[in-house]
């Protein structure tokens, strides 16, 4: 497999990008690593990569999306992008993950790829708009690797997506950035709706053939103020999916991302870690991209490197969620959140200001952390990644009390939607 894998990168990618990739993201990236962990060493903190939400428009009205895609355009303006990007940099930053909305609606989207080339993004992207201008600009520059959102079935994504068409214009995209041979992703938010259709060997092999190089599977999250609860994985169909990714990664030609388990299999939460954190439309600098709360920006008058060692609402968000539970805190414990913003004053950072509401309407449910069911990886080289560059770094020895956990299965295990409430498969 491991051979296959490699032919693949040698002879279907384009060099340069592949080269690219394996200097700005891999050594480079692996390089922030190491300096993340020496900062946490000297008790002082950044997190060694950043997601920017650089715009909140969009073309689509997705089932469960949490952005005001509808309200009035907001996004971070090149300057802006550039100065947060800079300083980041000189913490030792080389890769960020692009965000919106729909980040190519972004008028200057480009312009921040070719300012910055010393670093790698990652553009997560509906794809109806990568044309061949576009894709050969990014060809061109070298530094953006598109993750295509793909969510089920042509009947499905019409449905998850709000509108006719959207599969096969997604579709149309993803040929046309793999016609260019850019290093090209394909993720899919896994819910009751697409489980059966994606989370299968023939769908990922669909994707090698085509010649997407890289998936990942992450779990549908019920929030925002159209939430979809009844879409929500299960703890049975969690694991399935997680062994799945296990599974795939030990026996196919693709590589496999996720963002919730270490090399055992343990749960964890990247913003619990500090591993990342997310800056939202307006400048917001907040946990991750589900949960629009924050006390600091990046428009704030003072350095980043300030800014994160000094906010209390992160400092604190990172310990006490990781007390309470390695999973998800915003599908477990919303009542945690609601409590952290109303002690440190945080603004709800969305055009529709009804964050708390929705927080407090949560039925709180399993997410990653699954106590006993732990899955660990199957793949060597997954083993070794995570050991050195995608693991909790200390953070649940230091905080987590098992005793503060509340299991939602156990607290309410009749929150499981019935079938009469489940979208039915066509």
């Amino acid at each position: 497999m491991y051979l296959r894998l490699a032919s693949r990168f040698l002879f279907e990618t384009d060099k340069r990008l592949l080269a690219k990739a394996a200097w700005t993201l891999g050594v480079k990236g692996l390089w922030s690593v190491h300096k993340h962990k020496r900062r946490l060493k000297r008790g002082e903190f950044f997190p060694p990569f950043l997601y920017l939400s650089v715009i909140n428009s969009c073309n689509l009205r997705c089932q469960g999306c949490w952005v005001d895609v509808a309200a009035k355009q907001q996004r971070i303006e090149l300057d802006a992008a550039n100065e947060t990007i800079r300083q980041a940099k000189a913490m030792g930053n080389s890769f960020f993950g692009i965000l919106g909305g729909e980040p190519f609606m972004h008028k200057d989207l480009l312009k921040i790829f070719e300012q910055n080339r010393d670093v790698y993004f990652q553009v997560f992207t509906n794809g109806h708009f990568i044309t061949d201008e576009v894709a050969a600009e990014l060809k061109r520059l070298g530094n953006v690797t598109p993750l295509i959102s793909v969510e089920g079935s042509e009947i499905i994504s019409d449905e998850r997506r709000g509108r006719a068409g959207v599969l096969n214009q997604t579709m149309e995209g993803l040929k046309t950035a793999l016609k260019h041979n850019l290093l090209v992703g394909v993720c899919t938010s896994v819910c009751k709706s697409n489980i059966d259709d994606l989370v299968n060997d023939a769908w990922v092999d669909r994707l090698i053939e085509m010649g997407v190089m890289y998936c990942w599977f992450h779990i549908y999250r019920p929030v925002g103020p159209e939430s979809n609860a009844q879409l929500a994985l299960n703890s049975d169909q969690q694991r399935r999916v997680r062994q799945f990714v296990v599974d795939t990664r030990a026996t196919k030609p693709i590589i496999v991302i996720d963002a919730y388990h270490d090399d055992a299999g343990n749960a964890l939460c990247p913003a619990a870690t500090g591993f990342t954190h997310h800056v939202g439309p307006w400048g917001d600098l907040e946990p991750c991209p589900v949960i629009q709360l924050a006390t600091e920006s990046i428009h704030d008058d003072r350095p980043l490197a300030e800014t994160f060692n000094q906010s209390q609402f992160l400092k604190e968000f990172r310990s006490l969620t990781a007390e309470h539970t390695r999973g998800c805190v915003i599908m477990e414990r919303p009542d945690l959140l609601v409590e952290l913003a109303e002690k440190h004053g945080a603004r709800d950072t969305t055009a529709r200001g009804a964050v708390i509401e929705e927080l407090k309407n949560v039925t709180p449910r399993r997410s990653q952390f699954q106590p006993g069911d732990e899955i660990p990886e199957r793949s060597f080289v997954y083993r070794w990644a995570k050991k050195y560059a995608f693991n909790d770094f200390g953070t649940y020895a230091r905080h987590f009390d098992a005793a503060k956990y509340r299991d939602p299965d156990k607290d309410a295990p009749d929150n499981e939607p019935s079938k009469s409430e489940l979208p039915v498969l066509q």
